[in-house]
């Protein structure tokens, strides 16, 4: 009886971690999984606050769109990677497309939490946006 409680325990310890762990994320992103995009390597960096993109074939364009259909990003690339930080952009769904013609590869990033609000924190003194 006493392994069940033990078992019990850790189940709902390791449960809260990874709840806890889940939230310090920055953004999420949902990959394009067409067979025509394998050509694009979509991923976070470790932090998870940059998108990298690469490619064996030219990247033309990268824009993305938000929930309320504005273009925040708007690049012309003309490169086979490319690095766009995602601390610029507004919490919630974007829409990402990157063009490397004729082909137009969409894929999702979630942005999780607003970076805007704490701008630096300097000798335990945070300064915010809205002082």
């Amino acid at each position: 009886m006493k392994t069940v409680y033990i078992i019990i325990f850790f189940v709902l310890i390791g449960s809260s971690f990874r709840r806890l762990q889940a939230q310090n994320d920055f953004a999420i992103l949902e990959k394009n999984v067409n067979v025509r995009a394998k050509g694009l390597i979509q991923k976070l960096n470790a932090t998870k606050d940059t998108l990298v993109l690469q490619s064996n074939t030219l990247i033309n364009k990268v824009y993305a769109v938000n929930m309320s259909y504005k273009r925040e990003i708007d690049l012309a690339v003309k490169d086979k990677s490319v690095k766009i930080p995602l601390k610029k952009l507004s919490k919630g769904k974007h829409v990402f497309v990157a063009v490397q013609s004729p082909v137009r590869i969409v894929f999702v990033v979630k942005i999780l939490r607003d970076n805007s609000v704490l701008l630096a924190m300097e000798d335990d003194k945070l300064v915010s946006k809205n002082k």
